[in-house]
């Protein structure tokens, strides 16, 4: 399943915007309902998982790691594929633009120590997470938005040039004309492309990009370049990484969440289960007319994933094995 299907699946509306692959390519994902590690040995390392199906992410980071790469150049590398990638229309460039037309992009990386870096509602530089790396490794700052971080990238030598496709500009002048002014979340789109990896001495990295919610509100930013929101790593414990509605993972500060509840002792599964369970069974929550999902590993290398509602998938890499697994959902136990 693209990653596209995931809030067009999940709303109760019959009004959607026409996004990502049908349905039945979810036939191609594999069937399990759970995709911890169960194994007590010690994990294959390196070990790269992502959010959605992106095996062309995942391969380019585990091959950095099997040949002796940093951790971070894996990470950068890897979700690079998905902002490159015009056909991907939730990350880099050919990402969907907010309600004035244009395509704005957050991200952020973090590494084993705890240092960080981010961007926010960030134009015309593709590669949204090499200018939060460079946040990170080359400024007293954690994070920069706007024109600044436009600016930064410029100066750090990177290229600037139009993220609006044809594509995305044609579906987008579509839009305006069908739909209200308005957000109506059950008819909007938004993921992320989320990646955690840990290396051959079992150090843990995370990184995170999109270009976020399509035809936003201008200026709205969401969960995936806020540090422990959309993205936390404890390297003594694990790392998390959402996707999805935005909104909904800042208010339950989500990734850190699940990093937290796996140091008191939970799986990555049973940590990603309980964040979701903090978002739908809060007073009035709206969870069948939006998603959220998660993704996690711990530092056994036990890995997990979880989201409210079908088709939600993680990649995973690891002993020669570039998979993408279907998520166990919340609703699932509901019907």
């Amino acid at each position: 399943m693209k990653r596209r299907n995931f809030i067009k699946n999940a709303s109760l509306s019959s009004v959607g915007v026409a996004v990502g692959s049908s349905i039945l390519n979810c036939a191609e994902n594999k069937k399990e309902d759970s995709t911890t590690t169960t194994s007590k040995t010690k994990a294959s390392l390196p070990l790269v998982i992502a959010t959605w199906n992106v095996p062309n992410a995942t391969a380019k980071a585990w091959g950095v790691l099997q040949n002796n790469g940093s951790v971070l150049d894996a990470l950068e590398q890897g979700v690079m594929i998905e902002e490159a990638d015009e056909k991907n229309q939730s990350v880099g460039k050919g990402g969907r633009p907010d309600r004035d037309g244009n395509v704005t992009l957050d991200a952020c990386i973090m590494n084993k120590d705890g240092d960080c870096g981010a961007v926010v509602y960030m134009q015309n530089i593709t590669h949204a997470i090499s200018v939060a790396r460079k946040v990170m490794e080359d400024t007293p700052h954690v994070m920069l938005a706007g024109k600044g971080a436009e600016q930064f990238a410029v100066k750090s030598g990177m290229k600037q040039e139009n993220l609006l496709t044809e594509k995305s500009k044609k579906e987008w002048e579509e839009w305006l004309v069908e739909k209200e002014y308005k957000p109506i979340i059950n008819i909007e789109n938004h993921d992320t492309i989320g990646m955690l990896a840990i290396d051959k001495n079992g150090d843990i990295s995370g990184a995170c990009t999109t270009s976020g919610l399509a035809y936003k509100i201008a200026g709205r930013v969401g969960d995936s370049p806020i540090i422990g929101s959309g993205l936390f790593i404890d390297n003594e414990v694990g790392g998390a990484v959402a996707t999805g509605l935005g909104e909904e993972v800042v208010k339950t500060v989500g990734s850190f969440l699940v990093v937290e509840l796996m140091r008191q002792g939970k799986s990555p599964q049973e940590a990603c289960e309980e964040a979701i369970g903090r978002i739908v069974n809060k007073p009035n929550s709206n969870y069948k007319n939006f998603q959220v999902g998660y993704i996690a590993v711990n530092k056994q290398g036990e890995t997990g994933s979880y989201s409210i509602h079908e088709w939600f998938s993680m990649t995973k890499y690891q002993d020669g094995k570039n998979e993408n697994y279907q998520s166990d959902y919340y609703l699932k136990d509901k019907a």
